[in-house]
């Protein structure tokens, strides 16, 4: 079996995570995001920025449309994260979290299998004519489990219990006040409504979950079996399942792992210059924490990745290899920018900064004051 190096599986990756996609109108948003994959978007804006680092003069008003005539959804789906995709590819991430959050469900609310769906069918019938707050999703799912002889719903009121009323993938979310791109209180309406053919196609397909992985494969690949789990939120036993099912070639990587590609991916290129990538990019969001090697040392993933808090910093992309982060502080729509670029790698220069940053200020409906670059040592 032919070997792989983390280079050229990092070089076959951004060959794929960065597409050349005509327009930049509000119709070549879904394009891209069918191309690039989900989005994982926790924070609010990841979207906006991942899409100017990709198409650079992407506007904030194309995405906000895009968004608008739910192009593009989100929803918290797989891993219990939030996921901006194209509508297509909603009701897939939908197939995945029922499954990969099934167990957690029910051993959080103590009922019997069979009650689990008829409880995310009673919030789905709850939000389908009405955006729902967070709230009222949880006051639902509180009243329906202690009716069907589930825990006290006091008990749901802390921790996970928290987010089980729009976690189970079945809803999309929309910020109720405030632009898409801010962390405004968000509402839930059953994807249903909105989604309804493909959607009720994906639950009836026992194989839908062969569709999500070439999603993945065609976005990020080649990848390995770990990665696909880790993305989607499924136990190995379920993803090599599907792995037999799709009987792709496989190559052995650096890590002793087998990787996985579809037939006709593009070929391997390399990314030179600058991009400002956002917190959770694909880049680090779509692959195994061990597998993130193609384009990071286990160092600088460390530095990045907050474990204490979950949260991560804005990569910085410098020929392909994430090698710092950036940071615009504050709220208000004229801030400076900081670029911090990490020892012992290339330093970004000022002139390759200028187009990346007017993407992002595009993007985000920004006006960058000042630009500063800072080394930092790791």
């Amino acid at each position: 079996m032919a070997a792989v190096t983390w280079e050229e599986l990092g070089a076959a990756a951004l060959s794929r995570q960065f597409p050349d996609v005509a327009g930049r109108d509000p119709a070549a948003v879904p394009e891209m995001l069918r191309r690039v994959g989900p989005v994982q978007s926790q924070t609010a804006r990841s979207p906006f920025i991942g899409l100017a680092a990709r198409f650079p003069g992407i506007t904030h008003e194309a995405v906000t449309a895009a968004y608008e005539s739910f192009d593009i959804v989100r929803g918290s789906t797989i891993r219990g994260t939030v996921h901006t995709c194209v509508a297509e590819h909603h009701p897939l991430l939908e197939v995945a979290t029922r499954a990969g959050q099934r167990n957690s469900w029910l051993r959080t609310l103590g009922l019997d299998g069979g009650a689990i769906e008829q409880l995310w069918g009673s919030l789905e019938d709850h939000a389908r004519d009405e955006w729902r707050t967070p709230a009222e999703l949880l006051d639902h799912l509180k009243s329906w489990v202690s009716g069907h002889g589930g825990v006290d719903g006091e008990l749901l009121e802390h921790g996970l219990g928290r987010y089980l009323g729009f976690g189970h993938g079945g809803l999309v979310r929309r910020p109720l006040k405030g632009g898409w791109e801010a962390q405004g209180a968000p509402g839930y309406r059953t994807a249903a409504a909105l989604l309804p053919g493909e959607r009720a196609a994906a639950l009836a397909d026992p194989h839908a979950l062969d569709e999500l992985f070439r999603v993945h494969v065609h976005a990020h690949g080649p990848s390995s079996r770990q990665d696909l789990a880790w993305w989607s939120g499924l136990g190995l036993t379920r993803v090599d399942e599907v792995l037999e099912r799709l009987a792709l070639a496989a190559v052995a990587g650096p890590d002793d792992h087998h990787y996985v590609d579809l037939p006709g991916s593009p070929a391997a290129g390399d990314l030179p210059g600058v991009r400002l990538l956002p917190e959770f990019d694909a880049l680090m969001c779509g692959y195994h924490p061990r597998a993130r090697e193609r384009f990071m040392t286990p160092e600088h993933g460390r530095r990045l990745w907050n474990q204490g808090n979950g949260m991560v910093l804005p990569p910085l992309l410098v020929d392909g290899r994430i090698t710092g982060y950036w940071r615009a502080p504050g709220s208000a729509r004229e801030r400076p920018l900081e670029v911090v670029w990490f020892s012992r790698t290339r330093r970004p220069r000022k002139a390759e900064l200028e187009a990346p940053v007017a993407a992002l200020g595009a993007a985000l409906g920004l006006s960058i004051t000042d630009l500063t670059i800072t080394r930092e040592v790791v």
